[in-house]
């Protein structure tokens, strides 16, 4: 036997050997050094969810509302993920979302007014957030004003195109039935389990080789248990969230009944609804696709050097302003989609979509999942953690109490707490 050979069965043996137990015993100690990464957001999420099923368990722990929250938080933790990139640089951009609404004003423009086809009209949303964050990033990388004064000329100057789109007051309604299936239709039951099987299957093989690669390399890698764990776990809870959503979700009464799937409906019936919804679909795929260009492209690996120091990486040979634009300009482009997504839910576009708390949510999610305000520390998967914290708190504070104010100290105050989190945990991982 070679002698690359018994370094690679020493490593996969010693691999196995650690199991669950020692995984999890390293795991705390990355915690107590510092590296908190989303274990506050996923601790919160589950208070969250245990406090509001003890006070509304009637109205919280139903699968309508279930179905509801995804659809309430989808467009947040998009444009979460955005944010992601930004922040992963140190920098802020404040103008994200009024840029995700006035991509919504040029494609309700586009569909209605100019008569475009919807992949024409989607595409000329999505440029016009390409362009804005383009116009930033060169604002901000060639020319070096800092992040925070050009988003927030953006900001402002936004609100004037928004206004200039659509009028005082205005609102234009999204003549596209494919452009409003996104966030109010549902896959049909065998798509959602096809979803469920794809996600499962190559979630278990992705991590596998990644696993045979580090030991063919004679590097320390992941447990085979500890491995099987994560598939199992992943695939029983996502089994149990397909099940749950692909129950009949509507609620009927005074004797009426479900309309059938096929044939000819009584009058008076009640349409269905279940399956899961296409706006996770959405998630999963945006998901899948950046997690990659972070982890597993040297652009990616690029954004963390500049995030972590911008100096060295610049002395290392990389184009931090060209990585600083780039950076913007997805931001802005995800901000697009975020407003296409918005504008399906609403059925429609006014002045006001992406304003108000939508853009303090979305950098709320991104902070609140694991990113650190600092830069060089974060993953996709932050936005989508944190984003459902967010949503949980969206919907769940309603129902206990009316009064709105409460929702934004509450969500406020869980900010305020993942930013001090983050500092701490710097600290600590610093003089570590």
């Amino acid at each position: 036997m070679s002698t690359t050979q018994t370094t690679d069965v020493d490593v996969s043996a010693a691999g196995d050997s650690a199991g669950v137990g020692q995984a999890f015993r390293d795991y705390v100690n990355r915690v107590k050094g510092g590296d908190v990464g989303s274990l506050p957001a996923i601790l919160g999420l589950v208070a969250l969810i245990i406090l509001f099923s003890i006070l509304q368990r009637d109205v919280f722990l139903t699968i309508l509302n279930f179905a509801n929250l995804i659809n309430q938080g989808t467009a947040i933790i998009v444009l979460a993920m955005g944010l992601v990139f930004v922040l992963l640089l140190g920098e802020i951009d404040l103008s994200a979302g009024f840029a995700a609404g006035t991509a919504a004003a040029i494609l309700a423009v586009a569909l209605t007014s100019w008569g475009w086809a919807w992949p024409i009209a989607l595409a000329a949303a999505l440029l016009t957030g390409t362009v804005i964050g383009l116009i930033i990033g060169l604002l901000v990388a060639r020319l070096g004003i800092p992040s925070f004064v050009v988003t927030l000329a953006m900001f402002l100057a936004l609100q004037g195109v928004m206004l200039l789109i659509i009028g005082d007051g205005g609102t234009i309604g999204i003549q596209s039935d494919v452009i409003l299936a996104v966030m109010n239709k549902n896959m049909p039951i065998w798509a959602g389990w096809l979803l469920w099987a794809v996600v499962s299957a190559g979630y278990a093989l992705v991590t596998w080789r990644a696993i045979a690669g580090r030991r063919k390399a004679g590097l320390r890698s992941t447990a085979t248990s500890v491995w099987a764990f994560k598939v199992i776990a992943l695939t029983v809870l996502a089994g149990v969230g397909v099940w749950l959503l692909s129950q009949e979700r509507q609620i009927l009464n005074n004797g009426k009944t479900s309309c059938p799937v096929d044939g000819e409906a009584p009058i008076g019936c009640i349409p269905v609804i279940r399956g899961v919804p296409w706006a996770v679909l959405v998630i999963i795929v945006l998901l899948v696709f950046l997690t990659f260009v972070l982890s597993r492209t040297s652009f990616g690996r690029h954004i963390y050097a500049v995030g972590g120091n911008s100096e060295a990486a610049r002395r290392a040979g990389i184009s931090v302003k060209g990585i600083k634009t780039y950076c913007f300009m997805i931001c802005s482009t995800l901000a697009a989609v975020a407003g296409v997504l918005i504008a399906s839910r609403d059925n429609s576009v006014s002045p006001t979509t992406g304003g108000a708390q939508t853009l303090l949510f979305a950098v709320g999610a991104a902070v609140i999942g694991g990113t650190s305000l600092f830069g060089g520390r974060g993953r996709i998967a932050d936005a989508v953690i944190g984003g459902l914290v967010i949503a949980v708190i969206a919907n769940g504070l309603p129902l206990v109490t009316q009064q709105s104010g409460i929702q934004f100290v509450v969500t406020g105050l869980v900010l305020l707490v993942a930013a001090s989190v983050d500092a701490l945990s710097r600290k600590r991982s610093t003089t570590g």
